[in-house]
């Protein structure tokens, strides 16, 4: 099994900034993505950046220039770093990790139980 654990969610002020760490353990024999996705109030679950194993990235528009997704491979864990951070920000932010598996390289895809992130506003 593959475990990850969120962290660095809470309440900012508009136009701050806030740094949210996952960390992957258990049976990893690789991971292939890392990524962030978020779910607002009254909405659905949707993209906010990935970064894959040699670092390539993908960003929503939304929050193109404004977030940075980066990863430390050796720890297995992602971030991303969010600054000038909108009221429209708001929303319980998930991290997701795909890979494979260290006994039988089965596929795995992996979500964290989610953290806040409020705007105070």
């Amino acid at each position: 099994q593959v475990h990850l654990v969120e962290s660095g969610g809470g309440l900012v002020q508009p136009g701050g900034s806030l740094r949210l760490s996952c960390a992957a353990s258990g049976s990893i024999f690789s991971i292939d993505v890392m990524g962030w996705y978020r779910q607002g109030p009254g909405k659905q679950r949707e993209l906010v950046a990935t970064i894959g194993h040699g670092g390539s990235t993908n960003y929503a528009d939304s929050v193109k220039g404004r977030f940075t997704i980066s990863s430390d491979n050796a720890k297995n864990t992602v971030y991303l770093q969010m600054s000038s951070l909108k009221p429209e920000d708001t929303a319980v932010y998930f991290c997701n990790v795909k890979g494979y598996s260290r006994y039988d390289y089965a596929k795995f895809d992996t979500w964290g139980q989610g953290t806040q992130v409020t705007d105070s506003s």
